[in-house]
């Protein structure tokens, strides 16, 4: 058993600069007054005076104490000021500062919860990917290449990113995404999120309005949102985004969309709505932001075609994640900018946090160039494969015939339709469903109008599969198939799906 240590005493001198640094609060040592001298504050405490010295150096640097060569320490003639830190009691003090505007719209503005700290014994949750799935013999060579590689200094990189990640992410949007673009268009972030941040922070002000997909990504909807910008929600149907419903307003800026893969629903947009878009988009001037988060996983077809490689205007902004496929803990993602926007987001992106880490884009670069990257996409394709049909077999196993998944032609997450179930049921189901070790996720909050949580839809939950096994999958439904029963059994009557 190991043993239990105490945290170690704090030092001599601190004990020293401590007890003076209390006494000129409280007052023992006035304002202006002398303080004692070194040597015999050194002997009537029994220490050296170097100590002493040294934590009078201290005070001195902080503006407590006045000192000068040949000449006695005083104590500053203004010390209270500085003296020490006050806590609040708790609504007694001086108002706090006021936020700007746009602070003032994030405080007042729900975000989705973040994930619990211990998340569930088996946890359905959207976005996270099994760690027995990172490559890590290759990652951990490719990393140890790079950092032995020797450099003539570290220093700051190009905001835009690594030339060799930049250039690999090239090569790698024509062969699996028929994306043809130059190095000079891509910017690497951080993550997709920070894509989305710039986006909105570039693209849009206060009083203009943005279209956006009902349901869709609440973290994007949020961060367009925080701008001051106007929301107009914009139905989505089986096959996606409904362009015939986009918005004819003039201060209509941008729309977000999620074309190959709706967030969440599921539904790949057709060409002619594709075409549809890019009009709207013309006749508008509106850029268009592309959120291609999962376009590597599809299954039985290959992945359909970034809405970019049919932009004939420039309008469209491609957007990519490495979350999906290696790590969500990674924190890499990449835009494919129109070329007029890609000097102002350079500039951005040197503002907001100068580049992304230098060690792991050349690593990520050197998987890709070597076609590591490309093998592990289609060996966990493979897998998410194995898993969705494990899901899909377990839900019609384990719940009623009437249950639903949608959405899982592509990606690592479906939608389970329950129609027996009211949607304003959802939290209290998950609630159940979680105090018995599973996790499930409501699909109201990915809805901008709460009149679309009414009796029109079925309730409905977010299932993600990508970081759980087979046999886990199994499991959960099973038991998610014995609470919802048990909570059929004690609802009202059942809302027939509209």
């Amino acid at each position: 058993m190991d043993q239990f240590h105490p945290p170690a005493p704090p030092s001599t001198g601190r004990r020293i600069y401590d007890l003076l640094r209390a006494q000129i609060a409280d007052g023992t040592l006035a304002a202006g007054a002398r303080a004692p001298s070194t040597r015999a504050l050194a002997t009537d405490l029994g220490v050296s005076r170097t100590t002493v010295t040294a934590a009078y150096e201290q005070l001195a640097a902080e503006g407590f104490l006045v000192t000068a060569p040949g000449r006695a320490a005083r104590v500053a003639l203004a010390p209270a000021a500085v003296a020490r830190p006050r806590a609040d009691p708790g609504g007694g003090g001086p108002p706090a500062p006021a936020l700007s505007a746009f602070g003032q719209r994030l405080v007042g503005m729900g975000l989705p919860a973040l994930p619990a700290a211990e998340p569930a014994r088996i946890d359905f949750l959207y976005g996270a990917v099994a760690s027995r799935d990172f490559p890590a013999l290759a990652w951990r060579r490719a990393y140890q290449a790079e950092l032995l590689r020797h450099q003539h200094s570290l220093r700051y990189i190009p905001p835009e990113g690594d030339a060799a990640l930049r250039c690999a992410i090239q090569g790698y949007l024509r062969r699996a995404r028929g994306l043809a673009c130059d190095t000079a268009q891509i910017l690497v972030v951080h993550g997709s999120q920070q894509g989305i941040d710039l986006c909105a922070r570039l693209l849009l002000d206060a009083g203009d309005a943005f279209a956006f997909e009902e349901p869709g990504y609440l973290m994007a909807r949020r961060c367009f949102e925080a701008t001051g910008a106007g929301l107009r929600a914009v139905p989505v149907d089986a096959h996606g985004l409904d362009t015939a419903q986009l918005p004819e307003d003039g201060r209509v800026r941008l729309a977000y969309v999620t074309p190959s893969h709706q967030f969440p629903l599921g539904g790949v947009l057709p060409i002619g709505r594709r075409m549809a878009l890019l009009q709207w988009a013309q006749r508008h001037r509106a850029w268009i932001v592309e959120d291609d988060y999962d376009g590597e996983f599809r299954y039985g077809q290959r992945p359909i075609d970034a809405l970019q490689s049919i932009d004939p205007d420039g309008r469209v902004i491609y957007m990519g994640t490495f979350s999906k496929a290696l790590s969500p803990q990674l924190r890499l993602g990449y835009l494919v900018l129109p070329t007029a926007l890609v000097a102002v987001f350079r500039q951005a992106k040197r503002m907001a946090d100068r580049h992304a880490p230098v060690l792991e884009q050349r690593t990520l670069a050197a998987l890709i160039e070597t076609g590591a990257y490309e093998r592990h996409v289609r060996r966990t394709r493979r897998e998410h494969e194995r898993r969705r049909a494990a899901l899909a077999d377990a839900i019609a196993r384990h719940l009623s015939p009437t249950a639903e998944l949608a959405g899982t032609a592509a990606g690592l997450h479906g939608v389970l339709w329950l129609p027996f179930i009211r949607p304003q049921d959802e939290p209290a189901l998950a609630e159940a469903a979680r105090a018995q070790g599973v996790g499930i996720y409501p699909v109201s909050p990915l809805f901008a109008d709460a009149q679309r949580g009414g009796p029109a839809r079925p309730a409905g939950w977010v299932l993600g599969y990508a970081s759980l096994t087979v046999e886990q999958i199994e499991q959960g439904i099973r038991i998610l198939g014995r609470i919802v029963a048990a909570w059929v059994a004690g609802a009202p009557a059942p809302v027939p799906r509209g």
